[in-house]
């Protein structure tokens, strides 16, 4: 059967643009775990009712109310780890490090003049809030169903009876298998088309693997206020704005797992790339009580980070059918079918609201921070992760239906959860030695793919004649899962992820 090889400049196809946006997405943008300054890492990220750090301007705003005094803060940090991939058996490890940095920026308190608001706080802060730079890789050996059937589906299920739609209507899938051969049709009496059917065929085994790295990740900048009363009640809120960028760069290959050069099957690759970028804003509204001098009580409500984004992305098909329809590899790209341009789309995310609340407890409590001995504090957060919801961001173009779809398949595939953080620190006159944990549950809805995140934590600190400097060493151990492509009637494995992850935080910091 003839294939269209040639470039075709068809206008963006909205369904099929919309593919680009998947549920993975809307946790990638929501399964956030809590950074900030090295002290407030060190104590595992439990500040939702301690306050007095940077940090609390992303978590509780109204911490920064405990500030008497300016303070700038500057905090790199540095993040090295492995991740093992269990796929079918097989289990591969892939190392990586890279540069990170916690919360940076300004505390400026000012003295009210009297009333019972003893101080008012400004506070101008920057902090990662998400980092996407990962390697995954897995193999494994498939002997049930090959990738290639995903095509077959997205042809049987739009009921395709004309070849040349095969070849032209599917830019960004079917239509690239089509013409590299991969999917070919099944002739009937008569020359009538039958059906479809991939030559690659799991019956004699598939060797599966990819690669996917990933790079990028979500700044959040922060302006907040926050009021002092009495030295008794904490009352704060922060506008933060959310720049998010993501490139996912994948290679996923099935390769014939017998000797045979005849069976007009070698390989096939696909090479997905996607870039999303884009801007966020939310609200974070806090307070911490203090009905006596030793304890303090916090509570804070995140507001979902509303996200405008726009997606570019490009799918290519190479295969190897060792002479089926001619010799060497046939190569189709979804580019062919855009003047070269690779395809794009934009709509709106608004992740889960969170709800946090926290006590800490201080020992020797004093205005004199100097007398203070340490301290223990703790938080526990909520959230619901089918909270997240995509919508278009022009109703006009035709995504709207899709995209409800989507947001069925989110509220399917995840859950609600709880996360957990506690921390402490004692104080030796100018040094410190701190300890935290943290744990965040379980975001799936369902039983095949688990994921959590376990965070041990520990550091020290020195504080003398208005300069400081904290050092922190953060360990995480994580679990996670996601499935190389799913099939309506057909079977898909999951890949298990485990991760151990090493960040070595250093903030230095002076009060002015």
């Amino acid at each position: 059967m003839k294939r269209m090889r040639t470039a075709i400049a068809l206008p963006a196809l909205l369904w099929t643009a919309a593919q680009a946006q998947e549920p993975s997405d809307a946790l990638r943008y929501s399964w956030l775990t809590m950074s900030g300054t090295a002290r407030n890492q060190a104590i595992g990220g439990a500040n939702a009712a301690l306050g007095g750090d940077l940090s609390s301007l992303f978590h509780n705003p109204a911490g920064i109310g405990l500030y008497r005094t300016g303070e700038l803060v500057i905090s790199p940090g540095f993040g090295f780890g492995s991740q093992r991939a269990a796929y079918l058996g097989s289990n591969a490890t892939q190392n990586a490090s890279n540069f990170r940095f916690g919360s940076t920026g300004v505390i400026l308190p000012m003295n009210s003049g009297g009333g019972r608001t003893r101080n008012v706080t400004f506070g101008l802060g920057v902090n990662r809030v998400a980092d996407f730079n990962n390697t995954v890789y897995y193999r494994g050996r498939n002997n049930q169903s090959s990738y290639s059937e995903k095509y077959l589906e997205e042809l049987i299920n739009n009921n395709v009876r004309d070849p040349n739609l095969a070849a032209s209507d599917y830019p960004y899938g079917a239509s690239l298998a089509f013409n590299t051969y991969l999917v070919d049709t099944v002739m009937g009496p008569g020359g009538s088309l039958s059906g479809y059917r991939s030559l690659a065929t799991p019956l004699t085994g598939l060797n599966q693997e990819q690669t996917v790295q990933t790079s990028g990740g979500i700044t959040e900048f922060s302006l907040g206020l926050s009021g002092n009363m009495g030295d008794k009640l904490y009352f704060g809120g922060s506008v933060n704005w959310n720049s998010l960028n993501y490139t996912r760069n994948s290679v996923y290959r099935e390769a014939d797992a017998t000797t045979n050069r005849t069976n007009n099957f070698n390989y096939f690759e696909v090479e997905d790339y996607l870039s999303t970028t884009g801007m966020g804003v939310n609200l974070k509204l806090g307070l911490i009580y203090r009905p006596v001098q030793h304890l303090r009580l916090g509570l804070a409500v995140h507001t979902p980070t509303l996200f405008n984004l726009k997606d570019s992305y490009a799918t290519t098909v190479t295969t190897d059918l060792e002479g089926y329809f001619g010799t060497g590899t046939k190569t189709q790209s979804s580019r062919d079918f855009n003047n070269g341009l690779d395809g794009e789309f934009t709509y709106n995310l608004a992740n889960p609201l969170r709800v946090m609340g926290g006590v800490a407890y201080v020992f020797a409590e004093d205005a004199d921070v100097a007398r203070q001995r340490g301290f223990i504090s703790a938080d526990i957060e909520y959230l619901n992760y089918a909270g997240a919801n995509f919508s278009s961001a022009d109703p006009a173009n035709g995504s709207a239906a899709y995209l409800n779809d989507l947001n069925q398949a989110v509220d399917g595939s995840f859950g609600s959860a709880i996360n957990a953080r506690v921390g402490g620190e004692l104080k030796f006159e100018t040094l410190m030695v701190r300890a935290g944990f943290a744990y965040f549950g379980n975001p799936y809805a369902g039983a095949d793919i688990k994921g959590s995140r376990m965070n041990l934590s520990g550091g020290f600190g020195y504080r003398d004649k208005g300069r400081f400097v904290d050092i922190t060493y953060v360990h995480q151990l994580g679990r996670d899962g996601f499935y190389p492509y799913r099939l309506d009637n057909g079977f898909s494995a999951p890949v298990d992820l485990r991760s151990a992850i090493g960040t070595l935080l250093l903030t230095v910091g002076f009060k002015f």
